[in-house]
């Protein structure tokens, strides 16, 4: 072989590994698993746990693949312990609906919660589940479930005066977090039931909260929490950006592989264009360490890795679904800087606050320190049992906390993010290089000509 065809393969190895250098091993992510599983107990941590388990172990049966919509109606062989876990989730959601909600009937959620859209989080999957049958197994009401939770949201739940719903029971209050919990649900059901006006929905809620929430004035970022009697949030809260962020991505996701995708096509040019629209004011943000703080704007706040996570994974899935490649390196940094196993002592405490801050958001708070990055793992941004760190306080979101189960689900949904886009050629990993990496591109390409000139001569 040619020395300079030598020399092309060996840059192209190089190549390679920096883009797949770097990456969670399967035993690895088995114990981030393990601790979701075990941490899961409120009604959004149940409906991301089915969400980032669909898209990990049985993405054929996930919104964010590329399997058309509605998916299989029965289970195949080989997925059938995947699916079971996630089944049991609904299962157990369904099977103590009436108890969790006083033994009622009509409209009601599926879970109780003070909050009106966290438990449509968990649509997805009790849909999934009627969809394939479960209920003939286990005699449940899967779909009897579902529309109740539907109902509830347009019958009980208050809403603005231009119709978007509210996050809260109590109150008209709008949460970014919204966006994950409610639109994913509405574009399921409607793909599911052959309803477009469900899936039109979904996208007019996320117009509606974007009216609100999107910060003009703070490069597009969106605020937390406006509206309502009290509790308001006008800061950029990290993990409210990517739970607005990833809600946008699985309804894209939801649509483009429906029977509405021609139809409904402008709805999804716009989807692309705010899921950008937030990536742009992310993502100038982003610290050195690979991380953003828990509000990206006020350095008085501590680093937050799960907020990290999710918006990593929405950058892989908008290249996947949308052929948009802008902030893969940056995404890149952040996968790599989470799946990092240097041993070094790094500090993820608070900073301490100046006289001024540069946000209205909550400085930095830490009920407890943060484990030793340490761990039986070897990964610097896990405790020795498992648990991601630093994370944001998934009951306090101006605290810093020491286990977050939705924290652990954003790992998992990163991580099937990057590897579908890169089972689809890593499309855009070459022309969204920058700095040394274009270098190494560059002369990589070079060196191919090279070879291959001489080869042929």
């Amino acid at each position: 072989m040619s020395p300079h065809l030598v020399f092309a393969v060996v840059l192209f190895v190089a190549f390679c590994r920096s883009v797949y250098s770097q990456n969670l091993t399967q035993a690895q992510l088995a114990i981030v698993s393990d601790r979701l599983g075990e941490g899961a107990s409120h009604s959004w941590e149940y409906g991301t746990r089915a969400e980032a388990l669909l898209e990990y172990t049985a993405s054929t049966f996930s919104v964010l693949s590329s399997s058309p919509l509605p998916p299989p109606s029965t289970v195949p062989s080989n997925l059938t312990d995947a699916l079971s876990v996630v089944f049991n989730i609904s299962k157990t959601i369904v099977a103590g609906r009436a108890n969790s909600n006083g033994n009622i009937t009509g409209p009601q959620p599926l879970i109780q919660d003070s909050s009106a859209g966290d438990p449509a989080s968990i649509g997805v999957t009790v849909l999934l589940a009627n969809w394939t049958g479960q209920g003939q197994k286990d005699g449940l009401d899967y779909a009897g479930a579902a529309e109740d939770q539907l109902n509830f949201l347009f019958q009980d739940v208050p809403k603005t005066s231009d119709g978007a719903l509210s996050h809260r029971v109590d109150q008209v209050q709008l949460w970014s977090d919204f966006v994950y919990m409610v639109p994913p649900f509405l574009a399921y059901y409607g793909v599911i039931t052959e309803n477009r006006t469900l899936v039109s929905e979904a996208y007019n809620q996320i117009s509606l909260y974007r009216s609100y929430l999107r910060d003009p004035d703070a490069n597009n970022l969106w605020k937390h929490i406006l509206l309502g009697s009290s509790g308001n949030d006008e800061g950029h809260w990290a993990t409210g950006n990517a739970w607005a962020a990833a809600g946008m991505t699985r309804v894209l996701g939801t649509i483009q592989r429906s029977q509405y995708d021609k139809s409904l096509a402008n709805e999804q040019k716009d989807l692309a264009n705010w899921i950008q629209e937030i990536h742009g004011g992310m993502y100038p943000l982003l610290n050195s360490n690979g991380l953003f703080r828990n509000y990206p704007d006020n350095d008085t706040t501590f680093y937050d890795a799960s907020s990290t996570a999710l918006l990593a994974s929405t950058v892989y899935r908008l290249s996947y679904l949308w052929n948009v490649h802008t902030h893969l390196p940056l995404a890149e940094q952040c996968r790599k800087a989470l799946s990092s196993s240097s041993g070094a002592q790094v500090s993820f405490g608070t900073t301490p606050s100046p006289t001024s801050s540069s946000s209205s958001s909550p400085s930095a708070t830490s009920t407890t320190p943060p484990a030793s990055p340490s761990s039986i793992l070897g990964l610097d941004h896990f405790t020795s049992d498992g648990w991601l760190t630093p994370v944001v306080n998934p009951d306090s979101y101006g605290s810093q906390g020491t286990q977050s189960p939705e924290g652990q689900a954003f790992i998992l949904e990163m991580q099937s993010a990057w590897r579908d886009w890169v089972a689809d050629g890593a499309k855009g990993a070459n022309g969204s290089v920058r700095g040394a990496d274009l270098s190494v591109t560059l002369t990589w390409l070079f060196a191919v000509f090279v070879g291959i000139t001489v080869v042929y001569r």
